[in-house]
């Protein structure tokens, strides 16, 4: 059993991915050999305070003599260089879900800095554990992490109920992601703008206050194209909210502009439903050939076309549902997660 303290920025228990993802990883380790500790880290990251930095060092030297320390990269990537070494002898291994820098809506200056900062901070981790393994190029083209620092450790996706193709009705359409400008939202409504002659409607689970200003314009969009009465948001939703919500659904739709893995997808693929995604980032990698149609991040003609042609057509969805389903069953689960960082942080601790 080894002592692992896990650092962790903001809410635990906020509904995203990253923070499910910890949440499974916490709730497994300690039958895979570790004891874990959360460190809270302060929820300002990745924009950290000049004091909310200076916290995070003192509370990375604070951690127990013996432990690794496990980092999640929404803080790991803007921690300078004298707030990592405060950690001291203590092996660290960093979290990487998908670069702070990539993310949509920043400033070129800004996100230029926190290339550098990630660059700069993942040179000083002992290991490096990606959620994907196009995170994991990324990472060693663009960030200069050696490949044998890598280890892939992708998001576990658990058994789920298989949700029955309906074929009459109107069609049900899902998007899951919190609302900011990466999420590609706004495509999303240009592209079902000119679906109005077809039977659909749509709901968006996720958070609304992680980009207001987003928000706001996206629900400022709906309404000038007509489409008020046929697009739900159903906010941040617990999980057996979203359960129901896929149940509920007859296509999954990912309009992102980039995904380090698309957890939404594989659990869509877990329940056999059929895919419209783009291939932004990882997703390329999550949505296989067959499980629905993919097309270019940003290209709203192209998505418009997709959604249409699976809209109109109950026997291909039927199709996409199969193999949806088949490739749901050959999906990681997360004590095949869990036992990937396991190992690593054994290795990080031994090395």
């Amino acid at each position: 059993m080894i002592d692992v303290a896990f650092a962790i920025p903001g809410d635990l228990g906020a509904p995203t991915g990253g923070y499910a993802y910890a949440r499974r990883l916490l709730a497994e380790f300690a039958r895979h050999g570790v004891r874990a500790a959360i460190l809270p880290l302060p929820g300002s990251f990745p924009d950290p305070t000049p004091e909310d930095v200076a916290l995070t060092g003192r509370l990375l030297s604070e951690a127990a003599p013996g432990a690794v320390l496990l980092v999640d990269g929404l803080a790991y990537g803007a921690l300078p260089p004298a707030a990592i070494a405060q950690a001291g002898e203590r092996p660290v291994v960093a979290l990487v879900h998908h670069p702070l820098g990539l993310e949509a809506g920043l400033t070129p200056a800004r996100a230029a800095t926190l290339m550098a900062s990630e660059t700069a901070a993942l040179a000083l981790a002992r290991r490096v554990v990606a959620t994907s393994r196009f995170t994991a190029r990324l990472l060693a083209r663009d960030f200069g992490v050696d490949p044998r620092r890598i280890v892939v450790a992708e998001p576990g996706t658990e058994p789920a109920a298989r949700v029955p193709v309906r074929a009459a009705g109107p069609v049900s359409l899902l998007t899951v992601g919190a609302v900011t400008p990466r999420k590609g939202h706004r495509l999303l409504v240009e592209a079902l703008r000119g679906l109005a002659d077809r039977d659909w409607h749509l709901t968006v689970a996720g958070a609304l206050d992680r980009a207001p200003a987003c928000a706001a314009e996206l629900r400022e969009a709906i309404r000038a194209a007509g489409l008020a009465d046929r697009i739900t948001f159903a906010g941040a939703v617990a999980e057996s909210a979203l359960e129901a919500l896929y149940a509920g659904a007859d296509l999954v739709v990912s309009p992102s502009l980039f995904e380090g893995y698309g957890m939404a997808l594989a659990e869509a693929l877990a329940r056999g439903l059929p895919l419209v995604a783009t291939t932004g980032g990882a997703a390329a990698d999550t949505v296989p050939p067959g499980a629905g149609l993919t097309v270019p991040p940003g290209d709203v003609p192209a998505l418009a076309a997709a959604l249409r042609s699976l809209i109109e057509d109950p026997a291909r969805r039927a199709r996409a549902a199969e193999a949806a389903h088949a490739a749901g069953l050959r999906l990681p689960r997360w004590s095949d997660t869990a036992s990937l960082i396991a190992a690593c942080l054994k290795e990080a601790r031994a090395s």
